[in-house]
């Protein structure tokens, strides 16, 4: 019996595609919280407020 069986190969692959979903989570997440800073910032930096 060798180590690449169906059973194994699928047990693999759940663990490699499950590991795959939770970086691509993690990215969108990370782009959501970097849209809402630049809005903040944009928002308290209006043009009149912007004067040297």
């Amino acid at each position: 019996m060798g180590r690449n069986n169906e059973r194994n190969i699928k047990k693999h692959n759940d663990k490699l595609h499950k590991a795959q979903d939770k970086v691509k989570q993690a990215e969108i997440v990370r782009k959501e919280k970097l849209k809402q800073i630049v809005k903040k910032f944009n928002e308290n930096n209006t043009p009149d407020t912007n004067k040297i």
